[in-house]
C-alpha cells in the first residue's frame, strides 16, 4: 500500500492562522472539502480524509455552502439498503 505525504514548510505553518494544536486536523478537513467539491475525492472518501463522521462531514458541507453530489449509482445503493431493511 502506498500513501501520500504532504509537506508543508514550517513558516507556512507558522502562518497559519490558527492554534498549533488544531493545525492538521484544520487542514485535512479543508483538503477534503475542496478535493470533495472539485468532484476529485467521493463524499466517503473525503469523509475519510477530514476524519469525521458522515454526519459531521454533511454538516461541515453545509457549513462550507457545498452542494453535496448524489449521482444514480448513489440513489440505486440507498434504495438497495432501504430494501434490506425491510
Amino acid at each position: 500500500m502506498s500513501s501520500l505525504v504532504l509537506e508543508i514548510s514550517n513558516d507556512v505553518a507558522d502562518s497559519l492562522q490558527l492554534p498549533p494544536s488544531e493545525r492538521i486536523s484544520r487542514v485535512q478537513r479543508e483538503l477534503a472539502v475542496r478535493l470533495y467539491q472539485k468532484g476529485l475525492l467521493s463524499f466517503g472518501k473525503a469523509r475519510e480524509l477530514a476524519q469525521m463522521t458522515k454526519w459531521e462531514f454533511h454538516i461541515l458541507l453545509g457549513d462550507e455552502q457545498i452542494e453535496r453530489s448524489y449521482d444514480l449509482e448513489e440513489l440505486q445503493k440507498d434504495l438497495s439498503t432501504l430494501e434490506q431493511l425491510d
